[in-house]
């Protein structure tokens, strides 16, 4: 089974400044930047135009390495300082829902695992020790 890690920074607004900072200190290369605007609307959970400025995901390239960002979700706390999680790709949806269930076990779910968009099965849990993961099984990305 293949697995990949990375850790996942977020931000309050100001992803896109940080993104770019780190990619000039660290001497990364932007792999990719997508809005909550980006993505196609849902009537359930609608957009305040601020909400649809705010970077949903950004990638950058260090060496080897990938480092991803967010802003914040309309809702969810910010706090300086508790803003990074880990990010966890499992290729099969079955060893996803298996790292689900382990983190969840004396934890709390965040997002519940669900199909989305960019990818056929994705969710967010806080394990029993406080750290936020994203459980995420890659899929084809949105153009």
């Amino acid at each position: 089974m293949s697995i990949s890690l990375n850790p996942y920074l977020f931000f309050d607004g100001n992803t896109r400044e940080a993104v770019h900072f780190y990619e000039k200190v660290l001497g990364g290369k932007v792999m990719g930047i997508m809005t909550y605007g980006d993505m196609p609307d849902d009537p359930n959970h609608p957009l305040t135009d601020d909400m649809k400025n705010r970077v949903m995901h950004a990638h950058l390239k260090v060496g080897v390495a990938d480092l991803m960002f967010s802003d914040t979700f309309a809702g969810m706390p910010y706090q300086p300082g508790n803003t990074i999680q880990i990010a966890i790709h499992p290729k099969e949806e079955a060893r996803a829902r298996e790292i689900f269930a382990s983190l969840e076990d004396g934890g709390q779910v965040v997002i519940p695992l669900h199909k989305t968009d960019w990818s056929p099965l994705y969710g967010m849990v806080k394990d029993k020790f406080g750290v936020n993961f994203n459980v995420n099984v890659p899929g084809e990305q949105p153009q």
